[in-house]
């Protein structure tokens, strides 16, 4: 604030003055009130001017300024810790001092990336002859067979096991183990949690002892829970990021946890078990009662199988006592010593490339200035409650247990001409992931005018329908940060039930359906409706599948305009409003009672456009710009880590896919569903900074590890 203000500017005057402008209506002390502000906008000026010679205070536009006194080259901005180059810019000196060092190549690419990143100089790991003057212990040129963590972690970014040198270079992501090399290890999926989740028993199971951490009943891979590091001279260790649980190594850690003394070197308590760690069991109650790392034992639960190659059981069934609990993060099972050892509740981390679908992660959603406020927790009944905000209103789900029901979302009709129409949000609680376990078709009975919103549900066992009405009024469906689980329920190995299976089946022919997060199965629209998807994946189960039409048949299906999206299976459509930055992976090959073979097929070629996608070759479709295959990649195809929903590299694309499809979208980032991860971009501005601050003759590698 400033010193000179109008009370203390009109004080400076004598009081003969001061009592004539008072007798006038005070003029005066308006003329000094004026002065008073623009003396304060000199202050500030002058104040920040001296901030400004600071990039920690600097007004932002000031920034880029200071970067060039110091040979500051700017990056894109995709990483949040880049976004705004002030931080950057304020390392910039503190790293060139340390340049070259494996703890700033490693904060380095965390900062730049925004992934868990460890640095790694292969050098040290190199089996070399050593000076008897000066021994290194810690860096034997043959394996110690009695560290069994240093064996399992061997070939790594943990890598501890000497190698012999290779000559291959590093920057190719080949060559590791010479003496220049230096390793930038990245891991760039999710470590999502589910919270308080009841176990799901095993199909088939009559000891009441098999259960699984997945509601949906299928094995699934559990991931660690990265700590974040406290010490910037600390280098990343296991503990510290989001990669796969084993068995071996979590059982290594929980023993020495469960020994209660200073656990060996190679038994770390980083135990990955209990409350607020990657995984923890509690009895139910109010709160529920987390059980002790002493009652735990981490056991490998594969399936047993006979000659005939049928299952007849898991592994170890009787090596788990009655009150102890066995559990398998490879595979997400757990096994009870005695069925009285239940019922049991776990909070797990699973992986995922990106956060959409159904999950716990922060989400946005509607509704709040709506007038009836509903919630529902511990899978109590949802009819009632969507029952009584059928007049427009909102409905929380407030936890992530399985609701076994098979309820009808209602919007009721408004028939006045002109009346606006009805609202209803249904929700997840942030952050919560419900799964509406239904047994049939979920009707979704939307009336004239209506307006239904679903965010952040996960639906299995039966597809969504909205159907006909004798009306042709508009109804609009919007499912926000939902999944649809593709094959609608999952058998105990993870594989879709129903490959193929519907989705999403829309009839009504003046309804408009948005998709927004989403993970979905195939969608039947009929035409005339208008269908708009983005960030989303559309699995039709196999490239052969219809992903998209008005039928099984394969008919021309509703309108659509698609952006950032994967679409696994055939698409069909009367017109094609736009496609944008969008995998269509699809392949010739009719289904049963299938009349047509292309790909991607659009009725209505001369409207709508198609841009920078991957649009497979035979595809019929409007003007195309920009998209791939072209005639200088005439070749190039979409290479995916996993094509299976629940797998932890679900949808997105491999490091070997050609870089016309990784790097093709718009905006140079990687075409799909992941496009808004803007990962080309991020390891191109990590390439750009490790030219800038590698010593003169180290080479620098990049290795995904997830």
């Amino acid at each position: 604030m400033s010193s000179l203000t109008a009370d203390r500017l009109y004080a400076l005057l004598p009081a003969v003055y001061r009592q004539r402008d008072a007798e006038r209506g005070g003029p005066l002390r308006a003329l000094l009130a004026a002065f008073a502000q623009e003396f304060a906008a000199l202050e500030e000026n002058l104040e920040q001017l001296y901030d400004d010679q600071f990039i920690e205070t600097c007004a932002p536009w000031v920034a880029p300024y200071i970067g060039d006194l110091i040979g500051y080259r700017p990056l894109h901005g995709v990483s949040p810790r880049v976004a705004s180059p002030r931080a950057e810019i304020g390392h910039t000196i503190a790293f060139r001092r340390r340049k070259g060092t494996a703890l700033m190549l490693e904060e380095l690419a965390q900062d730049l990336t925004d992934w868990p990143a460890r640095a790694v100089e292969f050098f040290e790991q190199l089996a070399t002859t050593q000076y008897m003057k000066h021994l290194r212990l810690h860096a034997p040129a043959t394996a110690d067979l009695r560290r069994p963590r240093a064996l399992l972690e061997r070939g790594g970014a943990f890598n501890r096991l000497a190698h012999t040198a290779e000559m291959r270079r590093s920057e190719a992501g080949s060559g590791r183990y010479n003496i220049p090399n230096v390793g930038i290890f990245l891991w760039r999926l999710l470590a999502l949690r589910l919270s308080l989740v009841p176990l799901t028993p095993d199909a088939g199971d009559a000891s009441g002892r098999k259960f699984r951490v997945n509601p949906l009943g299928a094995d699934l891979r559990l991931f660690r829970r990265a700590r974040t590091e406290d010490d910037i001279s600390h280098l990343a260790e296991p503990v510290n990021v989001p990669q796969p649980l084993t068995v071996r190594l979590m059982a290594l850690a929980v023993r020495a946890a469960q020994a209660s003394a200073v656990p060996a070197p190679d038994a770390r308590l980083d135990d990955d078990y209990g409350p607020g760690e990657s995984i923890a069991l509690f009895k139910p109650g109010n709160p529920p009662t987390p059980l002790s790392v002493t009652q735990v034992r981490v056991c490998d639960l594969r399936d047993l199988v006979d000659a005939g190659g049928n299952v007849i059981g898991w592994n170890h069934e009787d090596g788990v006592p009655a009150g102890t609990i066995g559990i398998d993060p490879e595979r997400g099972r757990v096994l009870l010593g005695a069925a009285a050892d239940g019922p049991l509740l776990a909070t797990f981390h699973h992986g995922q490339a990106r956060a959409i679908g159904g999950g716990e992660y922060q989400r946005m959603f509607e509704g709040a200035d709506l007038a009836a406020q509903r919630a529902v927790e511990q899978g109590n009944p949802l009819q009632p409650q969507l029952d009584a905000i059928a007049g427009g209103g909102r409905l929380v789900i407030q936890d992530s247990r399985t609701y076994a029901q098979t309820p009808v979302f209602k919007v009721d009709a408004v028939l006045t001409p002109g009346a606006p129409g009805l609202t209803v949000v249904v929700a997840a609680a942030n952050p919560a992931r419900p799964l509406v376990a239904a047994s049939a078709t979920v009707m979704l009975a939307i009336g004239a005018r209506g307006r239904l919103v679903i965010d952040g549900l996960v639906f299995s066992g039966g597809l969504l329908h909205l159907p006909a009405a004798a009306d042709d009024e508009p109804r609009e469906l919007v499912l926000r940060d939902c999944t649809l689980v593709p094959g609608r329920t999952l058998q105990s190995s993870g594989d879709a039930a129903a490959p193929g299976a519907t989705s999403l089946l829309i009839e009504h022919p003046f309804a408009r359906v948005t998709l927004e997060r989403c993970i979905t199965g195939p969608i039947r629209a009929v035409p005339g409706a208008t269908l708009t998807l983005k960030d989303s994946v559309v699995d039709a189960g196999a490239p052969e599948n219809v992903a998209l039409a008005a039928d099984a048949a394969g008919s021309a299906g509703a309108e659509l305009t698609v952006s950032e999206c994967t679409l696994i299976g055939k698409v069909h459509t009367r017109l094609m409003r736009l496609a944008s930055d969008s995998v269509f992976f699809a392949r010739r090959g009719p289904a049963p009672g299938e009349t047509w073979l292309a790909p991607v097929l659009v009725q209505r070629r001369q409207q709508g456009c198609m841009r920078f996608c991957f649009v497979p070759a035979g595809s019929i479709t409007p003007r195309r710009f920009k998209c791939q295959p072209d005639a200088l990649h005439p070749g190039v195809l979409p290479h995916f880590t996993s094509l299976r929903y629940g797998d932890p590299g679900y949808a997105q694309l491999r490091h070997a896919t050609d870089a016309a499809i990784r790097a093709g979208a718009s905006d140079g980032s990687e075409m799909g569903v992941l496009h808004a991860l803007f990962q080309p971009l991020r390891e191109t501005n990590l390439r750009i900074r490790l030219d800038e601050y590698l010593r003169f003759g180290l080479h620098a590698g990049i290795f995904y590890e997830t």
